[in-house]
């Protein structure tokens, strides 16, 4: 049986030499993946890697905290959308437009955090899904976003390195991917996960005990909700073009994904396999 005998043996990335050897194994032919695969392959890679960071955040959420969403298809526009507005109509770079698209949607995250406060179960459920309805909706009927034609993505450039291949993107998404995979382990080992775990075990011994419910509730909103933007706006140039009903028919996608992290409430290849899946 393996026995973790100090704080350190938890929260280490790497619990074992083997354990890092595979992990490194990993690594090598993940980063090796594009030099051998046709582009259609590639193009799959970055749609699951996608798919993977939006899952690790909803995982977060309905897996440690036990909280319920069906708006996150919701974030996934925003995030694609905010990144690509904010290149085009404001010039930001792509490595600023990501994160601060991002950012907003963590900011509509954090209000659709407030209903959890008093909400659970179903009605929690038809609030966050009447939230993700209505944001394709007013995207769809504002011209600033296209409208219901939608836009085209610009391309990505960072310094000398324009990426405009399935290829070049693949290694800017599976280095974003495995850091965000990393951020969320490395966070749910910290007293703000466990205070996330103990919400969903027992909220009102949580409370009891000094967790402040309030906080911790909208906090991992929030957070789930950067996750979803996050990958919303890698995914507006993995089709190079988004429009309204991209959006509409991801629900029963991100409803699948409650599956993979009620059955599995810690961060494992499950959440991966299940995407491969999908």
């Amino acid at each position: 049986m393996d026995m973790k005998r100090e704080y350190y043996d938890d929260i280490r990335l790497i619990p074992s030499k083997v354990a890092g050897f595979w992990f490194a194994a990993l690594l090598i032919f993940l980063y090796l993946f594009p030099l051998f695969a046709d582009n259609y392959y590639i193009y799959v890679a970055n749609y699951i890697a996608i798919n993977i960071i939006v899952a690790a955040g909803l995982n977060l959420l309905v897996g440690y905290t036990g909280q319920i969403s069906l708006g996150h298809a919701g974030f996934f526009a925003i995030g694609a959308y905010g990144t690509v507005i904010l290149m085009t109509k404001l010039s930001f770079p792509f490595v600023l437009a990501l994160p601060c698209a991002g950012l907003v949607a963590a900011g509509f995250g954090f209000l659709l955090g407030l209903p959890a406060l008093r909400l659970e179960g179903p009605y929690l459920s038809i609030a966050t899904l009447g939230f993700g309805l209505t944001i394709t909706q007013v995207i769809g009927r504002i011209e600033l976003f296209g409208g219901r034609e939608g836009i085209h993505s610009p391309d990505i450039i960072m310094g000398p390195w324009i990426i405009d291949t399935d290829k070049e993107f693949y290694f800017l998404l599976i280095t974003l991917t495995i850091l965000l995979l990393l951020f969320m382990r490395n966070l749910i080992k910290t007293r703000v996960g466990r205070a996330f775990i103990a919400i969903r075990d027992a909220d009102i011994a949580a409370q009891t005990m000094g967790v402040n419910i309030v906080y911790y509730k909208t906090l991992v909103f929030a957070v789930s909700a950067f996750y979803a933007g996050i990958g919303g706006g890698l995914y507006a140039f993995v089709l190079r073009y988004i429009e309204p009903e991209l959006f509409s028919g991801l629900y029963r996608r991100f409803a699948g994904a409650h599956t993979i992290a009620f059955s599995d409430k810690r961060l494992k290849l499950r959440i991966v396999f299940g995407d491969l899946q999908g």
